[in-house]
């Protein structure tokens, strides 16, 4: 994962420099305690399994631009994944590449929505629409986490996270406003990822336990609610009536997906391990 860095259209903060933040919260950059480490793996691997996802968007997107917009925002959450991974294996002495690479499914803990397939355009915005919507509120709140590393790496990824979120209303905006295909694929995939909102916002034994440190997920649930009711309202939108998925990723129980993706994400590493280049 090292060696690169994220210069995106807007302007923000490069890989190095997101890194960099962690080092300079003001206090020790070793996670303090295995729950801290394993909440930092929570951040840290939906980060990177969304970077992964988008980034298969790179030369099939439907517009050159689109190209562009979406592999900058796959770096951009590589970066962020890069500083949450790289203070979670400070705990026990593992590098970033260890454990984006060198862990089995059952050891990730990515949320079920960041595991689902791309699909077509339409169903990549959803997914982002409500990936964004929630990493945006989530890291405005960590920001005032007692740790002050997880506090440092938050405040620089909610400037970019602000970014992706305006990019998914306006792609949602423009699909649902757009012609009578665009609509229904739009008003479809919301369908088929809606299932997977619930899991984000269900309270964890873990984050009861880091307290101030953490943020409690269901704390969330009112500004993302608020948020996708004017963004639907908008686009003459409703929410899906779908039942809640059994997803159970924070503890390790993912569905297909995500092994199909890891064998691809890790295949070059597994076969060569300590490579450089």
């Amino acid at each position: 994962m090292s060696g690169h860095e994220s210069h995106d259209l807007h302007g923000e903060v490069s890989v190095d420099e997101l890194s960099l933040s962690a080092e300079l919260a003001g206090g020790s950059t070793v996670a303090v305690s295995a729950d801290i480490a394993e909440y930092a793996l929570w951040l840290g691997d939906d980060a990177l399994i969304l970077s992964q996802q988008l980034g298969e968007w790179i030369s099939r997107a439907p517009e050159l631009e689109e190209d562009v917009a979406l592999g900058n925002i796959a770096l951009d959450l590589l970066g962020h994944a890069r500083s949450f991974l790289r203070y979670a294996g400070s705990y026990d002495g593992r590098s970033e590449d260890d454990l984006a690479y060198f862990r089995d499914e059952p050891e990730f803990r990515s949320s079920w929505l960041v595991e689902q397939p791309n699909g077509d355009f339409a169903q990549t915005i959803a997914r982002q629409l409500i990936a964004s919507t929630y990493m945006l509120d989530l890291y405005g709140a960590l920001r005032a986490s007692s740790d002050e590393t997880l506090a440092a790496i938050a405040e620089k990824a909610r400037k970019e996270v602000d970014y992706h979120r305006d990019h998914a209303v306006q792609w949602v905006l423009r699909l649902a406003g757009g012609t009578e295909e665009s609509r229904e694929r739009m008003i479809r995939a919301l369908g088929d990822v809606w299932p997977y909102v619930d899991e984000l916002f269900r309270d964890e034994p873990l984050t009861e336990r880091l307290g101030d440190a953490a943020v409690r997920p269901s704390s969330l649930r009112q500004g993302f609610d608020a948020v996708i009711e004017t963004v639907f309202a908008e686009a003459d939108l409703t929410v899906p009536e779908v039942s809640a998925s059994s997803a159970g990723g924070r503890r390790g129980a993912h569905a297909t997906p995500l092994g199909h993706l890891l064998a691809e994400m890790q295949v070059l590493a597994r076969r060569h391990p300590g490579a450089t280049w």
